[in-house]
């Protein structure tokens, strides 16, 4: 499967899971779900400054910022909230944090929706699940596409 039109982190990332068997696949996301970073306190008391996406079986929350360091492009910095006790949630929070964070806006919104695919998890976990997970890039794309354009 071609992850040319995938930015380095996140190609990297789904060639990790391509590689692997089914079974595999799914250790190597539980390894994903523990790495996910916590929030920063600012974000941590004030629940109502992160989105649900509700399309997910368990309750996840994000958010998004930007930053311009040194004057450089615009980078998008990714926060998530889901339960310890969601692992398939939180693994696949912490695949788009390690693919996601710190890219540009242009580089997020170039992602293809049906990236979630690419990880080779359809047989492994449900439908519904797999929804979740497309609905999760999709809300950080939309918010990404609401940012106001900086010269």
């Amino acid at each position: 499967m071609n992850t040319s039109a995938l930015p380095a982190a996140l190609a990297e990332i789904v060639d990790d899971f391509q590689a692997l068997t089914e079974p595999d696949r799914l250790q190597l996301l539980l390894d994903f779900s523990r790495e996910l970073p916590e929030l920063p306190d600012r974000l941590k008391d004030h629940p109502e400054l992160m989105e649900q996406v509700v399309e997910c079986q368990s309750p996840l929350f994000l958010t998004i910022e930007t930053e311009q360091p040194d004057g450089g492009p615009e980078s998008v910095r990714l926060f998530f909230k889901a339960p310890p006790e969601a692992p398939t949630t939180r693994g696949f929070a912490g695949v788009l944090h390690e693919g996601l964070d710190g890219l540009t806006p242009a580089e997020i919104l170039a992602v293809p929706d049906d990236m979630p695919e690419l990880l080779g998890l359809t047989r492994a976990i449900t439908p519904l699940r797999m929804r979740g997970m497309t609905a999760m890039l999709g809300r950080i794309k939309r918010k990404v596409a609401a940012l106001p354009l900086h010269s």
